[in-house]
C-alpha cells in the first residue's frame, strides 16, 4: 500500500522559510522521480518542483525558481522542499507524489494523494 505523508507546513511571515518533508512508503522510492505540487484555495493543483530518481536533475516552476529547493534522501525514503523568501502567493496545501516524467512541466502524479501540509504566508 502506497503512503505519502507530508509534514512541515505552518504559518510564516512573508520573507520567511519553511522546510517540508514527505515520507514515502510502499514504493521503490530510490527508483522513481518525485515532485512537489501545491493547490491554493479555488485553484488547480500545480507542479512546482520535480526531481529525478537519483537526484541529478531538478526542475522548478517559474513562480518558485530561485526560492525553492527540492531534495531527497533515498536511504530514508524521504523527499524535501526547502522554501525560502516565501510570499503570500505561496499559500497553499503542498503535496508530494511520484511523477511520470521529471522533465515535463505538467508531469502526471502516479499515486493517490496524501493529506498534504498547509503553508500559510502572511503579508
Amino acid at each position: 500500500q502506497v503512503q505519502l505523508v507530508e509534514s512541515g507546513g505552518g504559518l510564516v511571515q512573508a520573507g520567511g522559510s519553511l522546510r517540508l518533508s514527505c515520507a514515502a512508503a510502499g514504493i521503490r522510492f530510490s527508483y522513481i522521480a518525485m515532485g512537489w505540487y501545491r493547490q491554493a484555495s479555488g485553484k488547480q493543483r500545480e507542479l512546482v518542483a520535480r526531481m529525478t530518481a537519483g537526484g541529478s536533475i531538478t526542475n522548478y516552476a517559474d513562480s518558485v525558481k530561485g526560492r525553492f529547493t527540492i531534495s531527497r534522501d533515498n536511504a530514508k525514503n524521504t523527499l524535501y522542499l526547502q522554501m525560502n523568501s516565501l510570499k503570500p502567493e505561496d499559500t497553499a496545501v503542498y503535496y508530494c507524489n511520484a511523477i511520470s516524467n521529471p522533465l515535463a512541466v505538467t508531469a502526471a502524479a502516479l499515486y493517490a494523494w496524501g493529506q498534504g501540509t498547509l503553508v500559510t504566508v502572511s503579508s
